[in-house]
């Protein structure tokens, strides 16, 4: 028998029957097998965790069937509790499938430390914009008699000398000690 009569023949055209509905039958299959596993067409709504507790969101995620990973603090936010989530993502209402993981950033317990740069012998016009580019506040301004006008002499946390290099929390009001411009007595 030649190949084009053997292509042409019952059994030929019978084995690609076969073969065909073999395929669709599988493909069915392993279609229904896909939307059994992979939960098809039911979701899970991320609830909104912002502002609340990591306790109290770690509740509700295990409630949605949801997985709650932390991310690294963030800068602190005093509008937030401390250790509040004030990040998440995906976003409140998204539709995502059960077992998901559901990122979210916490608020610090407080601002971070800051190291206090050396100001002594610079002019309060340095100084200010050093500081508040730092996140420190310039607190109370205490004039001395120094022949040098306006220059930082000492610095002052809480009534305290203010050594340079000393850590303090952003946002910290640090007290400066200027000259006056007034020649020191000599008793």
């Amino acid at each position: 028998m030649s190949f084009i009569g053997f292509i042409k023949s019952k059994e030929f055209l019978k084995q690609i029957v076969i073969a065909i509905v073999a395929v669709v039958v599988i493909v069915f299959l392993l279609l229904k097998w896909l939307s059994v596993t992979t939960n098809h067409g039911t979701f899970e709504t991320v609830p909104d965790l912002t502002g609340k507790s990591i306790e109290v969101a770690k509740i509700e995620l295990e409630q949605n069937n949801l997985v709650m990973q932390i991310q690294d603090s963030a800068n602190f936010n005093p509008n937030y509790p401390k250790f509040a989530v004030i990040e998440q993502d995906p976003k409140p209402n998204a539709q995502v499938k059960e077992n998901r993981k559901i990122y979210i950033t916490l608020n610090p317990s407080g601002y971070r430390k800051v190291a206090v740069p050396d100001l002594r012998q610079r002019t309060f016009r340095q100084a200010q914009p050093t500081l508040e580019a730092l996140g420190f506040k310039v607190g109370k301004k205490t004039y001395i008699d120094n022949i040098a006008k306006d220059m930082v002499l000492g610095m002052r946390y809480k009534g305290d000398v203010l050594e340079p290099g000393t850590k303090l929390p952003k946002t910290a009001s640090i007290d400066l000690v200027l000259g006056n411009g007034n020649r020191p007595n000599s008793n």
